[in-house]
């Protein structure tokens, strides 16, 4: 009869132990503020230029667009902007978590704390999801005073749950990256960001992945990205509801998570015993 309470009470230590790291981490961000400062101007420069490139369309091509061409090509553009930095932020947080440990000299103190990997990357996860989220909606605030966006037929219930399940796949991804600079401490973050430009040359962030070469859409079906911007644009631009998105995006993004995280997981302990049995666990590059 006692076990329902003892794990129960395991389960809220847990979560405790995550939130830790929540908190660890959101004191890192007032310590490096003016870091944070020059990051986000720079993203919120980096929106505007694109989104203008759709108000500069008549220009670019010496034909005049009706207006509501021009408006859906500036969305499409702003949608893929928001979205791709709203991931890059999950996959850069979670894949360089043990490069921030060996950086901040706490990586001994992490590692031998009594609270389980999974609670570790967990709360690194949910702080990616609680910080792009929050890093985005500010950059979407400035968009809007520069753009005139009639949202007027987007569904936000489908654009929330894509963005959830589409948060949960490229954590997966950014757990098995996080292998790459425990693996290599002196070139693994630089091998995270090939990856990182390597999915965003085949997720459709800016285009449509139909217009790449074959042999590469073949890599765009495997990208969690992609499934999540056609469901975003096709909840904002066409007011698509749940059980629209359900087999063309939905559902590719959960079979995605449901594989990509256990196996993340698992990945990423075997690189940690192999990083301590042979010594390059706090080794700095």
């Amino acid at each position: 009869m006692a076990v329902a309470p003892r794990a129960s009470g395991g389960l809220l230590r847990e979560l405790r132990s995550s939130y830790a790291f929540i908190e660890r981490n959101m004191n890192m961000i007032r310590r490096y503020w003016a870091w944070e400062v020059v990051w986000l101007v720079y993203s919120i420069v980096n929106a505007l230029s694109i989104t203008f490139i759709g108000q500069a369309a008549s220009s670019i091509t010496g034909e005049a667009l009706p207006p509501e061409a021009v408006s859906y090509f500036t969305l499409y553009l702003m949608v893929g902007t928001l979205i791709w930095h709203y991931l890059s932020v999950i996959f850069d947080i979670v894949s360089e978590a043990i490069q921030w440990e060996r950086w901040e000299g706490t990586i001994e103190y992490t590692f031998m704390a009594p609270v389980s990997r999974v609670t570790h990357l967990l709360g690194q996860s949910l702080f990616a999801m609680i910080y792009g989220a929050l890093h985005t909606v500010v950059i979407l605030a400035v968009v809007v005073v520069f753009f005139q966006i009639d949202l007027a037929q987007a569904h936000f219930g489908s654009m929330m749950l894509m963005l959830f399940a589409g948060s949960l796949g490229f954590t997966g991804l950014g757990l098995m990256a996080a292998v790459l600079p425990l693996m290599w401490p002196e070139k693994g973050v630089q091998m995270t960001n090939i990856i990182k430009a390597l999915i965003l040359l085949v997720s459709g962030v800016y285009y449509p992945v139909s217009v790449l070469p074959e042999w590469l859409q073949i890599f765009s079906y495997i990208s969690p990205a992609t499934y999540m911007l056609e469901g975003i644009r096709a909840a904002m631009l066409e007011g698509a509801r749940p059980g629209d998105l359900l087999v063309p995006a939905l559902l590719p993004l959960l079979v995605t998570a449901a594989l990509a995280i256990p196996l993340g997981l698992y990945v990423f302990g075997l690189a940690e015993r192999h990083a301590k049995r042979v010594g390059i666990l706090k080794r700095n590059g």
